[in-house]
């Protein structure tokens, strides 16, 4: 039998009823992602399956990268740009075998079979074949970036996208579709980001000129991300992304705010104590724009970035040291949104942990601001970057379960930079289809409920997402 075969990760009958019959043709919302719009703009046709998969320029899929340098293959080979295309993918075959029980191992050859068609295990003795075929296919007019999105039946991409961007690809896309929704999504990351004055100050700049105003005082910088705010809902926006360390929520008055950005733009650093005063400042205004937008806003909390100076320096952000951080969020997060429900300024929200010890955490917030207004406002995401694995899948499935209604979960997204990283959503339809399955064999659920199960896959693999976000 085929490793991944038809009913690959299904345990049992009923799981393969749920998935065959109910997972397995639902189109997909990937509502956050990092692909390039200029890339989808342009239908890119990738040179090779290293640049495809590995190494695209300064970009790449840090995953394997980690992996890659785990198996101990020098950082030459991984973003040096010193080998050939084949030396590349060649030490990345070497370390497949090494990645057995790491998700590597099954996306990897989900891809490779959902993608091209390849039922082969790779491996060193694999890896020359696999290579030629897949750049065979990688050099035809069905295997061009847009082309790779639509085999999924993708309805909607939602790029990851700065205020201070123009958008213009987006604009593109949308003057020749071709059968997908690409959007916008806003990612003011930068906007907040004043521990660096020297690098804020130049964004700053950048922002100001995209929203044709001076930018001055803080009450400016309001102004001007309010006008790309509106930019961007015109342009099909209808969420918000926030990468966040924690939530923010000190106490500050406006007098405070508008002297740290002063200083700031005046090239001082701020104090501890300041920066958290304007990063709370920031995200309750800008938490406040998606509300009387009617986005819907993600906040992705606790990741500890660019850890490795030395690689950080050799390579720059994204290159695979970056890692789970242990900061407290229960009080400042309760603290945020109840700030914003008290004012009726509370948008809706999916909420996403990287530390595992903070699903229950995350899940209780979350659902103590629901207000019976939208079904499924305050949500929990689902597994995220180290936790987007069988174990932290089947993890966030339960620890929701338990504290909240599964039923109303938007589901799966891809998160990736990668155009062929649709096969996540099956990998997860079929885990949660597994569960599903495993309970109503073992007693846990009804038998005679098989509809309202069914429906139930529907809708956390498509329809929820598709109702939620209103695209």
């Amino acid at each position: 039998m085929s490793f991944i075969n038809e009913d690959f990760l299904l345990s049992t009958q009923t799981a393969r009823q749920l998935y065959h019959g109910h997972a397995e043709s639902m189109p997909i919302i990937d509502y956050h992602c990092h692909l390039n719009p200029q890339q989808i703009a342009e239908n890119i046709q990738f040179r090779d399956i290293t640049q495809l998969w590995l190494v695209d320029g300064h970009a790449g899929d840090h995953y394997k990268w980690r992996a890659m340098r785990a198996n101990g293959v020098p950082e030459e080979f991984i973003t040096g740009g010193v080998h050939s295309s084949w030396e590349t993918f060649e030490k990345w075959a070497e370390t497949m075998p090494y990645a057995m029980r790491n998700p590597l191992y099954h996306w990897s050859h989900l891809e490779l079979k959902r993608v091209f068609g390849i039922d082969k295990v790779l491996s060193p003795k694999t890896a020359r074949e696999i290579f030629e075929e897949c750049n065979a296919k990688l050099a035809t007019e069905e295997f061009r970036g847009q082309a790779l999105i639509k085999k999924f039946n993708v309805k909607v991409v939602c790029t990851t996208d700065d205020p201070a961007d123009d958008l213009r690809w987006h604009r593109m896309i949308a003057e020749k579709p071709f059968g997908v929704k690409v959007l916008p999504a806003w990612r003011p990351d930068k906007a907040m980001a004043i521990e660096d004055p020297k690098s804020y100050v130049e964004y700053i700049e950048r922002l100001a000129e995209a929203a044709q105003t001076d930018i001055i005082t803080f009450t400016d910088l309001m102004d001007a991300l309010q006008k790309r705010h509106d930019f961007f809902a015109s342009m099909g926006c209808k969420l918000s992304d926030h990468g966040l360390d924690t939530f923010h929520a000190a106490d500050y008055t406006q007098e405070e705010i508008d002297d740290i950005f002063a200083n700031t733009m005046a090239g001082f650093g701020p104090s501890a104590d300041e920066l958290e005063k304007f990063r709370s400042a920031m995200l309750y205004e800008l938490a406040k724009m998606d509300a009387e937008s009617g986005w819907a806003q993600q906040f992705h909390v606790g990741a500890i970035r660019n850890n490795n100076t030395r690689l950080f320096r050799l390579v720059g952000p994204d290159a695979g040291c970056d890692a789970i951080h242990d900061l407290q969020c229960a009080e400042a997060g309760h603290r945020f949104f109840d700030r914003l429900a008290l004012e009726g300024k509370l948008a809706k929200t999916i909420l996403y942990c990287l530390n595992p010890k903070d699903n229950e955490t995350m899940i209780t917030m979350a659902y103590t601001f629901n207000d019976g207004t939208v079904p499924g406002k305050m949500q929990f995401g689902s597994g995220w970057w180290f936790l987007d694995q069988e174990n932290g899948m089947r993890k966030q499935i339960n620890d929701l379960s338990a504290n909240g209604l599964l039923s109303r979960f938007v589901g799966m997204l891809t998160d990736s930079r990668s155009f062929i990283s649709y096969p996540r959503h099956e990998y997860f339809r079929r885990i949660l289809c597994d569960m599903l399955g495993s309970d109503v064999e073992a007693g846990r659920l009804p038998a005679s409920e098989m509809d309202t199960i069914g429906r139930m896959v529907e809708d956390i693999s498509y329809n929820n997402a598709d109702s939620y976000f209103g695209f």
